[in-house]
């Protein structure tokens, strides 16, 4: 018998017909349709941004703002100088967030320390937690007299405050390490979950001591989780905005966000363009080495058939020493600061917690003698309509993203061919990753600041903050919704199906009901994102648009220290709601569920 040509290793020619009939199955397919569609909306959101930033850069002024920014006169102080602090400041994000992150994980999901449930619960709280927040409550402490004006709690003590501790590269990196260890905190235990009790037992009865184990058979184990967290923490470190333009900007401590923020804001778009470029590169390849790195590494299987149990390491004599010292980092990076916004915002006299105390800047009617006559935040109009513009901004953001996330989701989970549609979702729902939050509102402004055809300019709309907020947001929706649909049998769908039930009914009536309580903790998160948010929105928020996070960041920098940390309290309290109550919609049981 004559061998098939693909048996035979012989290339299978499709004949135009063939290719006619594979092109109209897959026209054909709801499935396949609905991802060119959801393919075409990402391209938008995501590939014509990038796009435009570039092009607007490839003109004769763009060329010249490049030459400028690398290598002209300027270009130590516009782009070298804030490049070396963003690189410093990156590095010291990742370093303390993988130390204190990594031993949080480590003594929550490994020992038999008490109180690991509560310990667990207060460490994922900062990153829930504005960054902007810990860097007000820093500067309420350790503000000195550098610059004039009131200064913190220390020194108002009769404390010496140096000046590296009040400002720039040390108070930047502690309040990014407070926000950010969380972060790592989540993915290292996640990765300690799954090593098997019995590995770390067969080393203890092979005589090795319980460093060697650690440093053998867990470390190795739980490494990929260890350099991701790392990995995203530079990324975060590198591209914060908040932070430094808290701590920085005031002693014209300048890095790539900041610096990219003043062009824009000064009018030298085109210069503001290129840093936001260059910051897309950075943030491009320390990913990139990430996902290199960790998936390179492919012999860490602990998961087997076999079956396999986790037992505590018992932490003897240091049990209580080693607890203490975890509550004293969450009490540092999670309670301290909350009560320390709290007192300012009812502090008298700007960071002075011993001036006595007042509601006036919660409830106070407008007086030409306090505060240059500002009323209290809860009665000013500005403030409550930007209350109301941010949680809508969080919903919208929470329902466009989250809708997206499932068609995604459905889409890379249930399309077998052809195969490149599925592919380029999810490189497509990933590539946000790449964007820090200001470069990513430099090229929403770069695409939608002009018009577009029949298309009106979109700067300064709430559209423009609900298309940029769910492009920012939709690697978090995506992966909610490929985890919520993947749990989905399809012999479910296909039972559907044999009763006549098209992809809509199906969706309506099988996909979503069984998929919601994932996609509503996905929901959640992204509107938790986009309440506490300031870096994205600073650059596309406008008068007409008021939004809480941005209010705080001016009212900071023009000095009204009590409105900016009523604000910020308002925007935890939300947070922190919507994100314990993401956590109790998580569908996965946590590793310390049962610790006491």
């Amino acid at each position: 018998m004559r061998a098939e040509p693909a048996l035979r290793g012989e290339a299978v020619r499709v004949s135009p017909g063939d290719r006619g009939k594979r092109l109209r199955s897959w026209l054909t397919n709801p499935v396949a349709v609905l991802g060119l569609v959801t393919t075409a909306v990402l391209v938008v959101l995501v590939v014509m941004p990038l796009i435009g930033l570039i092009g607007t850069t490839l003109g004769t002024d763009g060329l010249d703002a490049w030459q400028k920014v690398l290598s002209g006169r300027l270009a130590p102080n516009l782009f070298w100088e804030p490049l070396a602090n963003s690189l410093v400041i990156g590095s010291a994000t990742a370093i303390g967030s993988v130390l204190i992150g990594s031993f949080m994980a480590w003594l929550v999901v490994m020992t038999d320390a008490p109180f690991r449930k509560t310990i667990a619960v207060l460490a994922t709280l900062p990153f829930a937690l504005p960054s902007f927040a810990l860097a007000l409550a820093w500067e309420t402490v350790f503000r000195n007299d550098l610059i004039g004006g009131r200064v913190g709690l220390l020194q108002d003590l009769g404390l010496a405050v140096p000046d590296w501790l009040a400002w720039g590269t040390v108070p930047i990196s502690a309040t990014l390490i407070a926000h950010y260890y969380s972060l790592t905190f989540t993915l290292v235990a996640a990765g300690l979950a799954t090593v098997n009790g019995s590995l770390t037992e067969a080393g203890e009865m092979a005589g090795a001591t319980r460093a060697r184990v650690a440093r053998s058979i867990a470390l190795p184990i739980v490494l990929p989780s260890i350099i991701s967290g790392a990995m995203l923490a530079f990324a975060e470190g590198v591209s914060n905005f908040a932070a430094p333009a808290l701590l920085g900007l005031p002693v014209r401590f300048q890095t790539l966000s900041t610096r990219l923020y003043g062009a824009i804001a000064t009018g030298e778009t085109e210069r503001g363009f290129v840093l936001a470029l260059l910051l897309i590169a950075i943030a491009a390849m320390v990913l990139f080495a990430s996902t290199r790195v960790v998936g390179g590494r492919r012999s860490y299987a602990t998961i087997t058939g076999k079956g396999g149990r986790r037992s505590a390491i018992s932490l003897d004599r240091w049990r209580w020493p080693l607890t203490l010292l975890a509550g004293l980092i969450a009490l540092a990076t999670t309670i301290l600061p909350g009560l320390v916004l709290l007192m300012s915002s009812f502090a008298r006299r700007t960071n002075s917690l011993t001036g006595g105390f007042t509601l006036h800047f919660w409830i106070g009617e407008s007086d030409p003698g306090f505060a240059q006559g500002q009323r209290g935040i809860l009665l000013n109009p500005t403030v409550i309509e930007a209350i109301w513009t941010t949680i809508g901004l969080g919903l919208a953001v929470a329902v466009c993203a989250t809708t997206l996330g499932l068609a995604i989701g459905y889409v890379i989970t249930r399309l077998k061919r052809p195969k490149f549609l599925s592919n380029a979702l999810g490189i497509l729902s990933f590539l946000p990753f790449l964007f820090p939050g200001v470069a990513l509102g430099a090229a929403f402004i770069a695409l939608f600041g002009r018009p577009i055809g029949p298309l009106p300019a979109l700067y300064g709309t709430f559209a423009i903050l609900v298309i940029a907020g769910a492009a920012y947001t939709l690697p978090f929706a995506s992966q909610s919704g490929r985890a919520a649909v993947g749990q989905i049998a399809t012999d479910l769908e296909e039972a559907a199906t044999m009763t006549g039930a098209g992809l809509g009914r199906r969706m309506v009536r099988v996909v979503i009901p069984l998929a919601a309580r994932g996609l509503l903790a996905g929901a959640v998160l992204v509107f938790v994102k986009m309440i506490r948010d300031l870096s994205l929105v600073v650059l596309l928020v406008t008068p007409a648009t008021p939004l809480l996070s941005v209010m705080t960041y001016r009212y900071a920098s023009e000095g009204f220290a009590q409105f900016a940390t009523a604000i910020t309290v308002l925007i935890a309290v939300i947070s922190i709601s919507a994100t314990l109550l993401a956590r109790r919609l998580e569908s996965a049981a946590q590793p310390w569920s049962e610790a006491t």
